[in-house]
């Protein structure tokens, strides 16, 4: 019997090409959609889940908030790990991470350097804490001894064979001479380690082995035995606060107590994450590696799922429009003794047909679009072709989609009265019109969400390109790398400030770009190390050149100078400072603070200047306080250039480079381009909120073309009165359009508040944001109702023209 329902589905498929054709068509979209969005979900959800037990595997955090500064750190103390070694029987092992960022490496014989962009001090048990094998080398013995490193495999290649690399010695930043002990395979994309390449022992790190408290430098993980949660070892984590970081601070603020911290709404809480959640939901200060949002999957998932079920509506509306042709073949059948369960299976076999045909189309379209998908999500994912979890799951949701998309449409066509249908009736027999109707609010409804969506993400991307960021990021190079001329550094930047094209240039190692960070405690002339006084800043060291190039705006006092001879000893700092200060920018002029705890021989600074509020994160940020004060110690060169040929600009500067130190890397990038990589998973949302409104926008049409045709084939003796009664084409034409229109206003109505509520939630990430524009509702209803009458009209005047003789020749 079921090879008999093949056969007729079949039949019936090829007899009504077109009809076909638009379910096909329809589905496979919202498959191919569907698919390409559960790869990237499912290549976000798979981050760090590789490693030997992951689920086990937790990272320390604290948030605190001290000197008016409240932060979430990834970071803790250096004595945090040996801390939880001594207190917790629950915890099995810890391993520390000392992020360095970039470093320059070569084998000690040669001259010319490779450049590393991710290097990391690890704690010995590193290995065993993530259950890694080496290549080569013991991993029993691998970074117990100071000045050793292991390489991964492609950073090894570089400079050796694998086989030759063990007892290899390589020079860092010129200075550090590291024996390789170890080669470890390639870290995958979805790991936190993906662009991690040189480990070095942290045997050879003396900060590692301080007892400072006051400091957090140190990503801190935790391998927790089988049978313990981490619940229960928060309570006791807390308590670090009073056993361990207050009695550190006392011996540099003997007044303070944990009592008084609280009290002066100041807090420190350690907490844990698990490793398999960092990836998606953890946002703090100091990550080893960038994360996506948990927002995002949550809103992609929504967009799968929504193409999926405009599709299956789109099915149903197409199939239902398409009934009236069928109505009389279904009488014959039940003349004939089909009983109603014999008509519902035949035409859930036809819409599992439908389906199946769909999803071979579905994944030529996914493997057609996968190279432009990847690129758009910057990832690298591939479809599994060879997996047989993947034909099992994806033959099952065809079965499944199959069934939910023909059920309506079999049950509809299976209530179909005999005696009417056969006798010329069967439009009137036809209902459903309800649902019909629903299902199209529905698809506009989404559609029109989609579209608010998309126009507000842009216009939050648009107000944070125009945004006065406090600083000129246009046409300025940042050089990196700069302290390998030793030095003859500042004769490269006075070389490079003699090109007719620089307007001026800075030598610093902090940027208001992604840039290494340093913060510290400053306590005033007055009020001494009290708690209650303390400022928390970050601080900057720059030259005299700085302010001039950044384009700073001083608020008050002045900038640094050459003609004064004491500006060593003198800060500028920003707006944000003043405020946690609680002075005005003129009265914090003369003030002096000192950033250590020395109570016996304290270094005060004298801030000269106060300069705008500034950016240094993402607009999603509050603005830190930040001083600035004067230091020789430069990683990177800042050059402002003026507008024109860029590409001759920086050959010229290179060649200035290549003559001062010969050899070494040219390394740079546009402070506007990394400006914008902060904002990259905002533009990828925006382009997938494109494509996916434009893929549900096309499937709603064809619902509505589909709910269209049907309309006009069930009035088209009504509308053959109309003409006979002198009614014109454009009146019926109008008349029939303006009943999909109140389809879509009331989509509309519903899809515009909804909008509004979800994109505000979306704006609360930013600190900074639009209020959502009045315009941009109206657009979208706009497009709505232009869309939605684009595709009624050819319908509508199609059936409007058809002579009345043909439509009421029965009667």
């Amino acid at each position: 019997m079921f090879k008999n329902y093949i056969k007729i589905a079949w039949r019936s498929l090829k007899k009504q090409p077109f009809f076909t054709f638009l379910n096909t068509f329809g589905l496979a979209i919202g498959m191919a959609g569907a698919l390409l969005i559960a790869l990237y979900i499912y290549d976000e959800m798979s981050y760090d889940k590789m490693f030997a037990d992951a689920n086990s595997i937790h990272r320390i955090h604290a948030d605190i908030k001290f000197g008016g500064d409240a932060r979430e750190f990834a970071v803790t103390p250096a004595p945090m790990a040996e801390a939880l070694k001594n207190d917790f029987s629950e915890i099995e092992l810890v391993t520390r991470f000392r992020t360095r960022g970039s470093a320059l490496v070569r084998k000690a014989d040669d001259q010319a350097n490779v450049k590393e962009e991710q290097t990391t001090f690890v704690d010995a048990s590193f290995f065993e804490m993530f259950g890694l094998e080496l290549l080569a080398g013991d991993v029993k013995t691998a970074l117990k001894n100071p000045n050793t490193l292991v390489l991964t495999k492609t950073a090894a290649e570089k400079h050796f064979e694998i086989g030759n690399a063990v007892g290899q010695n390589l020079v860092l930043n010129n200075e550090e001479t590291y024996t390789v002990v170890g080669v470890i395979d390639d870290f995958p994309q979805n790991s936190f380690l993906r662009d991690h390449s040189v480990f070095e022992s942290m045997e050879g790190n003396g900060d590692a082995k301080e007892i400072n408290w006051g400091s957090n430098n140190y990503q801190t993980f935790i391998k927790l035995i089988p049978t313990v949660n981490a619940a229960d070892i928060q309570e006791q984590l807390r308590g670090f606060l009073g056993k361990y970081v207050i009695p550190g601070v006392q011996q540099y603020m003997p007044g303070i107590t944990e009592e008084q911290l609280k009290k002066s709404g100041s807090y420190l809480v350690y907490s844990t994450m698990p490793l398999t959640d960092i990836h998606l939901k953890s946002h703090r200060v100091a990550e080893i590696s960038a994360n996506n949002d948990i927002q995002s999957i949550y809103i992609l998932s929504f967009i799968a799922v929504f193409l999926i079920v405009l599709a299956s509506v789109n099915f149903m509306n197409l199939s239902t429009a398409h009934s009236l042709k069928r109505a009389k073949e279904v009488g014959v059948r039940k003349t004939l003794g089909s009983n109603k369960i014999d008509l519902v299976r035949q035409f859930l076999v036809e819409s599992g047909l439908i389906s199946f045909l769909s999803l071979l189309l579905a994944l030529i379209f996914a493997v057609i679009a996968l190279p432009f998908f990847n690129t758009l999500a910057n990832k690298d994912v591939s479809i599994p072709f060879t997996s047989p979890v993947f034909w099992v799951t994806l033959l099952g949701s065809v079965v499944i989609l199959g069934l939910f998309s023909g059920s309506y449409p079999a049950f509809f066509m299976s209530r179909f009265m005999p005696i009417k249908v056969l006798k010329g009736g069967g439009g009137s027999s036809v209902g459903g019109g309800t649902i019909r109707n629903s299902l199209v609010v529905f698809q506009f409804a989404i559609s029109v969400f989609l579209i608010v969506s998309t126009l507000v993400v842009y216009q939050q991307l648009k107000y944070i390109q125009g945004k006065d960021l406090g600083f000129s990021k246009d046409q300025v190079l940042i050089i990196n790398d700069v302290y390998t001329a030793g030095d003859k550094v500042t004769s490269f930047k006075e070389q490079v400030k003699q090109l007719g094209f620089v307007k001026d240039a800075t030598l610093s190692s902090f940027f208001p770009t992604p840039s290494s960070r340093s913060d510290s405690t400053f306590s005033p002339e007055e009020g001494g190390t009290d708690q209650e006084n303390a400022v928390s800043m970050q601080t900057w060291a720059v030259d005299y050149d700085y302010v001039s190039t950044m384009d700073f705006e001083l608020v008050a006092g002045r900038d640094f100078d050459k003609n004064f001879g004491n500006d060593s000893t003198t800060i500028i700092v920003n707006e944000a400072a003043v405020r946690i200060m609680k002075l005005s920018p003129k009265e914090a002029i003369g003030k002096r603070y000192t950033p250590g705890f020395d109570s016996n021989n304290p270094e005060y600074f004298t801030i000269i200047g106060v300069v705008k509020d500034f950016h240094i994160a993402s607009l999603k940020e509050d603005i830190d306080a930040v001083s600035l004060h004067l230091g020789d110690r430069a990683y990177a060169l800042a050059v402002k250039i003026q507008p024109g040929d860029f590409t001759n600009a920086i050959a010229r500067i290179e060649g200035v480079w290549n003559t001062i130190v010969p050899g070494e890397p040219f390394d740079y990038y546009f402070m506007e381009d990394a400006f914008n990589n902060t904002y990259q998973s905002e533009r990828r949302l925006g382009n997938i909120f494109i494509i996916f409104t434009v893929l549900s926008l096309l499937i709603a049409c064809l619902g509505l073309f589909g709910l269209a045709a049907f309309n006009a084939e069930k009035r088209i003796k009504e509308i053959g009165v109309r003409k006979v009664l002198g009614a014109s084409v454009s009146q019926i034409s109008m008349r029939l359009t303006i009943d999909f229109l109140k389809l879509v206003g009331i989509a509309i109505l519903i899809s515009l508040p909804l909008g509004w509520y979800v994109m505000n939630k979306w704006l609360e990430d930013f600190t900074y944001r639009i209020n959502i524009p009045w315009w941009v509702f109206l657009l979208a209803a706009f497009l709505a109702v232009l869309i939605s009458v684009l595709t009624v009209s050819y319908q509508s005047i199609k059936a409007a023209i058809v002579n009345p003789v043909k439509s009421l020749r029965s009667e």
